[in-house]
């Protein structure tokens, strides 16, 4: 059993990263091998269209045909990963630019135009996307996130087979609050949620985790 964590953040040790590696401990706790890549390390980018993986009996259908960083990635993830669990910081209501442009990749090349489409993934496995954002749950709703959150867990579910998305609200954004202009959200109150809440966030996540390792 392996478990391949993606961190879609820039940054390593900060929620996202910290909400995967607690997924990933779940994982391992249930004898899974894990490992995390982290997509702010690599240097790639995302579909360019050639269509390489839609040709029929071409040396690259049903993959990606591009040659860089994200190559020995996709590999691991068809010949070895029992799971995957991608994680990202919400920007402006959408996934983080290098995540986008690593599932362009990793949804298209696999999907076939049939009719109804199908996946062209070799088999089933297990899959998780983690969201981690600044404003709140009520506020999340406001502004439709679920649409996003429900489109990529239907492509998770069409490509892989099962998905399920995790979500971590109102998170602290800055280690220092009294470095930057912040009159939008209150500081005391972040640092309480931080204290409070995210500790259960992580319990959470390591429960994704053993979801994602078991049998």
């Amino acid at each position: 059993m392996k478990v391949i964590g993606i961190n879609g953040s820039p940054r390593k040790k900060w929620n996202t990263a910290t909400l995967l590696k607690k997924a990933l401990e779940g994982a391992a706790s249930q004898g899974a091998e894990t490992e995390l890549v982290h997509l702010y390390d690599l240097t790639y980018k995302g579909c360019t269209s050639c269509f390489a993986c839609k040709i029929i009996d071409g040396p690259s259908n049903g993959r990606c045909a591009l040659k860089d960083d994200l190559t020995p990635v996709f590999k691991k993830i068809e010949e070895e990963a029992d799971a995957i669990i991608l994680g990202t910081p919400v920007y402006f209501g959408a996934a983080s630019g290098e995540l986008r442009s690593f599932m362009e990749r990793l949804f298209f090349a696999p999907f076939v135009y049939s009719q109804p489409p199908r996946s062209a993934f070799p088999r089933q496995i297990k899959t998780a996307i983690m969201y981690t954002m600044n404003v709140t749950e009520e506020l999340s709703e406001k502004f439709r996130y679920d649409v996003m959150f429900k489109s990529t867990e239907a492509l998770l579910k069409r490509t892989f087979g099962e998905a399920e998305t995790f979500c971590c609200y109102d998170t602290y954004q800055f280690p220092d609050y009294a470095k930057v202009i912040m009159e939008y959200m209150d500081p005391v109150k972040k640092a309480a949620r931080r204290a409070e809440v995210f500790p259960e966030d992580c319990r959470k996540a390591f429960e994704l985790g053993c979801r994602m390792a078991s049998k």
